[in-house]
């Protein structure tokens, strides 16, 4: 089988490399030349009549110039605006997610060249994946996640490219997409701009590293915001912010920073706003008892409900050791945070859904807060396990609607000068 004039032009431009020493990862400028000049002469030992025609040399440049320092074959549908994710299960399956929904690309790459394309997009971030680390998390140079799992975890190479969005950075943006209405995206921001800590919940891909990102943009400009994250996610854009993320350990299993670790560490970095990417496992203690000095923070995790996620993060961190019991997770829970959030993906379209405030009391027993929960339905009012909370915006024929509900502690608003009882009245929230 005839060679493609990309994989031409690429086998050329590689042995250029090898005998000029370059790093075209380093200097990308060195690639477009180089491929520019093979493309070119290519094209003209064709004309020539020593060579294969070349129709359309800017399509055999694109498609090279992807091969040596982007995604090869996969570089047109990252491109796609469209495209929210890409994915590779083995040679002949390849997926794309666009519009929140599933496709089959059509693409094959053999296993070569899927191992071809890990290294190169693992290559800057100074993460690696072999047999004793068969999975890798990574942050690609514009923003963008990546996740590898290779054999014998899986049974071929299987990689999951998560694209970063640029274009959704505020609320305002988040508005005009329909995914928020404009009166429960300014009580939000008068939410941030007092101080709240919040906590966004979701399913994966239901958009809450998204709207974090819009949440933390509606803060004052002069605010300090430290972020810790597994690998990086957020954008922040220019303002006065520190964004951290873990590190694996070396190969003789050393040298591991943990979330844990990064955030007893941004604690140092004078931070006005505490953000953890997500929060997953046992550094929710160290996210509360931070949250607990007074600090403001942010954060993300996976739940089913604003309600679920409370009631998570109760759970999580049990997980430190024995001696953290739910007598002090869940009061201190009820006290810190402020907000939930919660997001979903539906049709491919995603959205927010509720807003719950915690109104910071608990109840005495499982069987109080039921009666409480019930007492108080016409406010909104419900038990989160032991954590009583108000719900301020919920669904109402498939709309986000102010329930007429107030969060508990208004305290933060008017002392920020900020009065949010407009925006809580009840009925459509646009």
């Amino acid at each position: 089988m005839p060679r493609s004039l990309d994989a031409i032009v690429t086998d050329r431009v590689r042995a250029r490399v090898g005998r000029e020493r370059l790093d075209l990862a380093a200097d990308p400028a060195a690639a477009d030349r180089l491929v520019g000049e093979e493309t070119r002469r290519l094209a003209e030992a064709g004309v020539a009549g020593v060579g294969p025609d070349v129709a359309d040399e800017s399509a055999v440049g694109r498609a090279a110039l992807a091969a040596l320092t982007g995604l090869g074959p996969l570089q047109p549908w990252y491109d796609d605006p469209e495209v929210e994710e890409l994915w590779v299960n083995g040679p002949d399956a390849v997926f794309a997610a666009r519009g929140g929904q599933t496709v089959a690309t059509g693409i094959r790459i053999d296993e070569v060249g899927i191992r071809d394309l890990v290294e190169r997009m693992l290559l800057r971030t100074g993460r690696r994946v072999d047999l004793s680390t068969p999975f890798v998390d990574a942050s690609l140079p514009d923003g963008s996640r990546l996740h590898v799992a290779i054999p014998e975890v899986t049974r071929a190479w299987s990689c999951n490219i998560r694209k970063f969005d640029r274009r959704i950075r505020d609320l305002p943006t988040l508005v005009a997409l329909g995914s928020l209405p404009l009166l429960a995206a300014e009580f939000l921001r008068m939410s941030v701009l007092a101080g709240c800590s919040i906590l966004v919940s979701g399913a994966t891909q239901a958009g809450k590293t998204t709207l974090l990102g819009a949440l933390l943009a509606a803060g004052r400009a002069g605010e300090r915001v430290v972020s810790v994250e597994e690998t990086f996610e957020l954008d922040l854009g220019a303002r006065d912010w520190v964004a951290m993320q873990c590190r694996q350990p070396s190969l003789e299993g050393t040298g591991e920073v943990t979330l844990r670790r990064l955030v007893k560490e941004a604690l140092r970095m004078r931070p006005d706003r505490l953000v953890v990417g997500e929060v997953r496992d046992a550094e929710a203690l160290d996210l509360l008892i931070a949250l607990n000095s007074g600090l403001p923070g942010a954060s993300s995790i996976h739940a089913n409900s604003a309600r679920e996620a409370l009631a998570k993060l109760c759970t999580l961190p049990l997980l430190a050791g024995r001696n953290i019991d739910s007598g002090f997770v869940v009061p201190t829970v009820a006290s810190c945070i402020d907000l939930v959030v919660h997001c979903e993906l539906r049709r491919g379209r995603r959205r927010v859904v509720e807003i719950l405030a915690p109104s910071g009391g608990t109840s005495a027993a499982a069987g109080a807060a039921g009666a409480a929960s019930v007492g108080m339905a016409s406010v909104g009012m419900a038990s989160v396990g032991a954590i009583e909370a108000t719900t301020l915006f919920g669904l109402v024929d498939e709309r986000l609607e102010a329930t007429g509900a107030h969060p508990a502690r208004m305290a933060k608003f008017l002392a920020a000068g900020l009065d949010p009882t407009m925006l809580l009245a009840r009925g459509p929230a646009s």
